[in-house]
C-alpha cells in the first residue's frame, strides 16, 4: 500500500527540485558517456596496434637457434662431475638451421585439436642490389595459402596481387620501405645478392605494407620453392614453423610441450612479444581509471543534492513520520529519489557513449603507416556498457544511501517544536 504513496512522494520531491536533478542526471550521463566512449576508443587501439603484431605473428614458432652446447666433454668425464666448470669462449654447437622432418612434425600438429593451423617458413639473408650499393634485406619464403590463412597475409599488400607469388616462380612481394629505396615497381625485375654471392634476378608482383617501417626496409617474401632455391636447398629445407593455436593463451605451456616432443626450440608469442601487452594492459588501466573516476565524481553530485534536499525538505520529513511513515519508509523515497537520477542518466549515458563513438568511428584516419586503417579504431564491446551502467547504479545508490538514512534518523518532535 505505501508502495505507491512512496513512489508518488518521491516524484514530488524530485520535481520541487528539477534542476538539481537534471544537472545530477546530466552528470552521470556525462560520466557514463565518456566512459564508454574512452574504454571502447582505447580497447579499439590496443587491439589496432596489437593487430599489428599478432596477425603477423604465429602464437608458437618451431625453429632451431644457434646456441652454445649445453654439455661440455669435461662434463662427461666421471672424475669431474661433482665439481663446478668455467668455460670461457665457447663456440656455438655445429648444428643445422633446418628442422629435422620438418614434414612429419606439420603432420603431426594438424592432429592436435589445439591447432588451428600451420605455416612452414624459410628465412634467407641477402642484399638488395641498387647500382654498385647492396642494401640489407631479409627474403621470407612462406606457403602463400597458408600465409593468407593465418596470418592475413593478403590485407598488406597495398600493390600487386599476393597469389602471384605462387603463380609466378621467381618472383617477390618488396616491403614498402625497400621497394623505395630501390624505387622498384610492381612489373620491375631486381637483382639480389645471396650470402653465397650468388646473384639472383626476381620480378616484384607486390609490395608489402606491415605497419612498422624498420621491419619494411628489409623485409620481403617469396614462395617456399624460389627461397629454397636461393638458398641452395631440395624442397625438403625449412628452417620455421609456424603455429597458430586456437586459444593464444595456452602457447607458453603448448611451447614447451612442443620443444621437448619435437626437440627443437619454442618461442611463443607472449614472451616474443612482451612488451607489447604491457602497454596495453597500461593504457586499459589508466582507461578505467579515468572512467571510473567520472562516474564517482557523479555520484558526489548526487550525494550534494540529496543532502540539500534533506535540509530544505525537514518540514515535510517530519509530517510524513508524524502521519505514520516509518524511518524505512523515508530511507525508501530518498533511494527511490537516487535510484530515479541513476537510472536515467545511466539511460542517457548508454545512448551517448554509443553516438559519440559512431561519431569517432566515422572521423577519417588514413595512417602512411597503416594501410589497413581508415578510420579511428573503435571497440563496441557489450562489456563496457555493462561495467559503465552497473557500476553508475552502484554509485547512485551509496550516494542516496547515506543521505536516506540520515534522513530515516530525523525525529519529528524535535523539528515541529523548533517550528
Amino acid at each position: 500500500m505505501k508502495i505507491k504513496h512512496i513512489t508518488e512522494i518521491a516524484g514530488a520531491l524530485l520535481m520541487a527540485r528539477w534542476r538539481q536533478t537534471l544537472i545530477a542526471a546530466i552528470g552521470v550521463t556525462f560520466g557514463i558517456s565518456l566512459f564508454i566512449t574512452l574504454l571502447g576508443f582505447m580497447e579499439g587501439l590496443n587491439k589496432m596496434l596489437d593487430g599489428l603484431v599478432t596477425n603477423r605473428t604465429p602464437h608458437i614458432r618451431l625453429y632451431n637457434d644457434i646456441r652454445p652446447s649445453q654439455f661440455q666433454p669435461i662434463d662427461l668425464y666421471e672424475p669431474y662431475q661433482n665439481y663446478y666448470h668455467f668455460i670461457r669462449s665457447i663456440k656455438p654447437a655445429n648444428a643445422k638451421k633446418e628442422i629435422y622432418d620438418a614434414e612429419q612434425i606439420i603432420l603431426q600438429l594438424n592432429k592436435d585439436r589445439r591447432v588451428l593451423g600451420t605455416a612452414p617458413k624459410v628465412t634467407a639473408q641477402v642484399f638488395y642490389n641498387l647500382g654498385n650499393i647492396d642494401l640489407n634485406g631479409t627474403i621470407n619464403g612462406v606457403d602463400v595459402e597458408q600465409e593468407a590463412k593465418l596470418f592475413f597475409f593478403k590485407d598488406y599488400i597495398t600493390e600487386g596481387n599476393y597469389y602471384e607469388l605462387k603463380m609466378v616462380s621467381n618472383s617477390i612481394i618488396l616491403g614498402k620501405g625497400a621497394a623505395e629505396k630501390m624505387i622498384a615497381k610492381v612489373g620491375d625485375i631486381i637483382t639480389i645478392t645471396t650470402t653465397e654471392r650468388e646473384q639472383f634476378p626476381l620480378k616484384v608482383v607486390g609490395i608489402f605494407q606491415s605497419g612498422i617501417a624498420e621491419l619494411d626496409k628489409v623485409q620481403s617474401y617469396a614462395s617456399l620453392s624460389t627461397t629454397q632455391k636461393l638458398l641452395g636447398k631440395n624442397g625438403n629445407y625449412i628452417s620455421d614453423i609456424q603455429i597458430k593455436l586456437n586459444d593464444m593463451t595456452q602457447a607458453p605451456v603448448i611451447a614447451r610441450e612442443y620443444e621437448k616432443l619435437f626437440r627443437t626450440n619454442a618461442e611463443d608469442i607472449q614472451t616474443a612479444n612482451a612488451q607489447f601487452e604491457t602497454g596495453s594492459s597500461v593504457r586499459s588501466v589508466i582507461s578505467y581509471a579515468v572512467g571510473i573516476t567520472l562516474l564517482i565524481v557523479a555520484g558526489f553530485g548526487i550525494y550534494n543534492i540529496l543532502n540539500m534536499l534533506i535540509y530544505e525538505k525537514m518540514d515535510t520529513i517530519a509530517i510524513l513520520k508524524a502521519t505514520g511513515f516509518a524511518g524505512t519508509d523515508v530511507k525508501k523515497i530518498f533511494i527511490a529519489i537516487s535510484m530515479t537520477i541513476g537510472l536515467s542518466g545511466a539511460a542517457g549515458g548508454v545512448l551517448f557513449g554509443f553516438l559519440l563513438s559512431k561519431i569517432i568511428d566515422a572521423i577519417p584516419f588514413n595512417p602512411t603507416s597503416l594501410p589497413t586503417v581508415t578510420t579511428y579504431p573503435i571497440d563496441y564491446g557489450l562489456q563496457y556498457y555493462a561495467i559503465a551502467v552497473s557500476f553508475a547504479l552502484a554509485t547512485t545508490y551509496f550516494a542516496g544511501w547515506f543521505p536516506a538514512r540520515k534522513a530515516s534518523k530525523i525525529d519529528p518532535v524535535v523539528i515541529i517544536r523548533g517550528k
